[in-house]
């Protein structure tokens, strides 16, 4: 990969024409979008993480291009993950924002928002982000070959190389997607087993929780052992130290913003309501410094990214003579960005302002820009998504306020500004690490980003339903649904707005935020465990440990290998468990879901959890460890 462009051959020569953009390669991709954009909405919204669909995507398309239909073409499984991909990248800029608006309602300061008005701006966020790509493409993925990394898109390519080899592990995806589904039935469908294992700790005074989900699993088997564990020292530093310093120390003090004596609350409560009390603020506070600090290093590469990105555009998005030149019109790229702009400020169901339409083309296209690059050197992973979300919030709840809007609408606006420019953000990125993976494989850029538009639009539909049904069945800010990204974003819409936030505790959370950076660690994952309830970051820690378990009886090429039986399989854990929690939440809208609830009669109780939590483990090792071939 450290060719020079003048050196580099694509896997399928430019010359050469195979199927890529056929009517296979759509159907499968509009469905696994859907199936992933679901998925990870479900899972942003219950623990504030999203992951990459790109490989299990790949994966998955494999299967059914190559061993079911019996067709050899690389291309065309290339753009069923393009196109699926899609799905995940949008729902993850959704959720971090748009729930705040049912938040809100839900509070009585405003009306729910619409189906329509949550798929038109993530619509036209994901527009944007695929169509602010374009022009950088030749400037990041062509120009910066051998440059730019793009660790997924390179890893994702390398997955489809691997297949052209022959064999599938589609099966382990399907088999995690599987499994994680009889799982989360049990647990929440017919409710035979508790959602946690819970142990107070009165001596300590909290108590130890830990929830038996395959997803969480799933993620911290993904994440790995230090980003697991990071997580769960926020939560220990939340549960361990600063709940049991607050029992301790409050007494029968009132301290805002809760509204009794923390003796009181912590006796009728537990260690729960001082966490939903306080500890949430202290946390929102160290992720909103995690944003910023991690923003504030990016400067100087922000800087130089958006410079170079605008010289390099000159010519970028011309049509060239070979078939691996070709990107859409420069014409219809800049006639699509207007129409959306214009779409953004005339259409009633958008609530954003001529002003706030302004805002979303200057933050919308430097993000893209930034993020476009910033995925080729750290990954997706490592994309400060929610600092750019945060800096954009601020600036525009600022403007917004100066300009005499101070009111709900004020702060609906600017939430509504940051959702579309967070999702510009996600789909940009995504989109450059899929166009990555197709300049490797020899793909046709146009036809690519014809697919990221497809996955954008099936997906922004998708994913208001999904919000829209998930809010009716569990509300967000729920103990089932916490949605802790958009939490953090109302309230820090709120404190610019109202100046009602309790800053003292935030600004403790910025401290400890500021400690942990000095140490070197990074924030944001200590951040989140601060945040999130410990028996979220607890079961993570256990997918973190199985990972750590299986890396320690492997090759580093093993170790290293992104389309592993361990990572396929809890990738269709994730996948498997977002799928049932939709038609959970469908049965519980229609009134179906009291009739399976069987628990009044069978009640496994916590050994049941137990055995459950273990078997889980066992099936992510036994996967983990059978020698298959890559892919």
């Amino acid at each position: 990969m450290e060719k020079s462009k003048e050196e580099f051959k694509p896997y399928i020569p430019a010359d050469k024409v195979t199927p890529e953009f056929t009517v296979t390669s759509i159907i499968i991709g509009v469905l696994l979008a859907v199936i992933f954009g679901a998925a990870n909405a479900y899972l942003g919204l219950r623990v504030g993480m999203t992951v990459s669909a790109s490989i299990p995507a790949a994966v998955i398309s494999m299967g059914v291009i190559r061993v079911i239909m019996k067709k050899d073409s690389i291309l065309e499984s290339n753009m069923v993950q393009t196109i699926g991909s899609a799905g995940e990248s949008l729902a993850a800029g959704a959720i971090f924002t748009l729930p705040a608006l049912y938040l809100w309602a839900s509070e009585g300061k405003t009306e729910a928002p619409s189906l329509l008005t949550i798929s038109l701006i993530a619509l036209c966020g994901g527009l944007l982000g695929v169509l602010f790509m374009v022009p950088l493409r030749n400037a990041l993925i062509v120009k910066e070959h051998g440059v730019l990394p793009y660790p997924e898109g390179t890893a994702c390519a390398e997955v489809l190389l691997a297949g052209e080899e022959g064999g599938s592990s589609a099966k382990t995806v399907f088999c995690g997607m599987g499994l994680a589904a009889v799982f989360k039935f049990i647990v929440d469908g017919i409710k035979v087993v508790p959602t946690a294992i819970t142990a107070p700790l009165r001596a300590l005074k909290t108590e130890f929780s830990a929830q038996v989900y395959p997803a969480l699993i799933g993620v911290g088997y993904i994440c790995g052992i230090k980003i697991s564990s990071y997580m769960f020292a926020g939560a220990v530093l939340g549960w361990f130290v600063i709940i049991p310093a607050i029992v301790t120390f409050g007494g029968s003090t009132v301290l805002y913003p809760g509204t009794d004596t923390i003796a009181r609350m912590y006796a009728e409560g537990g260690a729960s309501a001082i966490w939903g009390s306080y500890i949430r603020y202290i946390g929102a506070g160290a992720v909103a410094a995690g944003g910023i600090i991690s923003l504030i290093k990016s400067l100087p590469l922000i800087a130089t990214t958006f410079r170079d990105g605008v010289k390099g555009m000159k010519g970028g998005a011309k049509a060239g003579d070979l078939r691996t030149e070709q990107d859409i019109d420069m014409r219809a790229v800049i006639g699509g960005i207007i129409v959306l702009v214009v779409a953004i400020w005339l259409l009633p169901a958008i609530p954003v302002s001529p002003l706030g339409a302004v805002l979303v083309v200057i933050f919308g296209f430097f993000f893209a820009t930034v993020s476009s690059r910033m995925v080729g050197l750290v990954g997706s992973s490592n994309n400060p998504v929610s600092g750019m979300a945060i800096a954009t919030l601020l600036f525009s709840t600022l403007v917004i306020k100066m300009s005499g809007d101070t009111g709900i609408s004020g702060m609906v606006g600017a939430i509504a500004i940051g959702s579309v420019i967070c999702i510009i953000a996600a789909m940009a990125g995504d989109t450059s690490q899929d166009l990555k993976t197709g300049y490797i494989l020899g793909a046709t850029p146009k036809k690519q980003q014809i697919g990221e538009l497809i996955g954008a639009v099936v997906s922004a539909f998708t994913i208001g339903g999904v919000l829209l049904l998930l809010n009716n069945a569990w509300e967000f800010g729920s103990e089932a649904l916490s949605a802790p990204q958009a939490t953090l974003m109302k309230m820090i819409t709120e404190g610019v707005m109202n100046g009602n936030l309790p800053w003292s505790l935030v600004f403790i959370g910025v401290f400890i935020g500021i400690v942990i950076e000095i140490l070197g660690i990074p924030i944001l994952p200590v951040a989140i465990g601060l945040y999130l309830p410990l028996e979220l970051s607890a079961t993570i820690m256990v997918g973190g440990a199985a990972r750590w378990f299986v890396d320690k009886r492997s090759s580093e090429k093993e170790k290293k290998n992104e389309a592993s039986g361990g990572i396929l399989f809890c990738s269709g854990l994730i996948a498997g468990e977002g799928l049932v929690g939709i038609l959970l939440a469908i049965l519980a809208v229609v009134g179906v879901s009291d009739a399976l609830d069987l628990s009044g009669t069978v009640n496994l109780g916590l050994a049941g959890a137990v055995v459950l939590l273990v078997i889980m483990v066992l099936c992510v090792l036994k996967f983990a460890m059978t020698k298959k071939k890559t892919v």
